[in-house]
């Protein structure tokens, strides 16, 4: 069954951005708990058949969240998210980046500003993230690696989380 829900991923060449909207027909603390939880992050992060491993995780303003997407053959893709600023239940901001199995930024590959925001709705949750790139060729990069595939399948992997945890 296909869902009414909003989902938006908007490419802004203009502004080096791309604005992911998301609703999930869960409450807000519940959504909120599986963007900042490692134990429900790792259930959905990565675009299946890959899987979310976190090495650690500290979110709090000035931590981070270094973690590895693990593919079928056994390949990993490491990342870090800084948090900058955090608003509980309502908004994070943070940097994200390819990095190596320590955390080191790998220089070579976009790191990129996510602003995320959380709005209860009457019935549901909706995330809006703004994801600011330095550069037109940055953000290019990310897009040709499918970024909105992958991210798709990793949302759709929490929307489908969210139904289980609200059993």
């Amino acid at each position: 069954m296909k869902s009414t829900l909003q989902f938006d991923f908007l490419v802004d060449k203009e502004n080096n951005t791309i604005t992911v909207r998301r609703e999930f027909a869960a409450d807000r603390q519940l959504v909120w708990d599986c963007h900042t939880k490692r134990e429900l992050l790792e259930q959905w992060f990565a675009p299946k058949p890959w899987v979310a491993r976190t090495k650690s995780m500290d979110f709090s303003e000035g931590g981070h969240w270094l973690y590895a997407m693990c593919g079928p053959e056994g390949e990993e893709h490491w990342g870090r998210m800084d948090y900058v600023t955090i608003q509980p239940i309502e908004s994070f901001k943070a940097w994200d980046g390819f990095c190596d199995a320590e955390g080191n930024l790998n220089p070579e590959l976009p790191r990129a500003e996510w602003r995320s925001t959380f709005d209860e709705l009457s019935e549901s949750t909706l995330v809006q993230t703004v994801v600011v790139y330095q550069s037109l060729a940055d953000l290019e990069t990310v897009v040709q690696m499918g970024m909105k595939e992958g991210l798709t399948m990793a949302l759709d992997q929490l929307e489908a989380l969210l139904n289980d945890l609200k059993k």
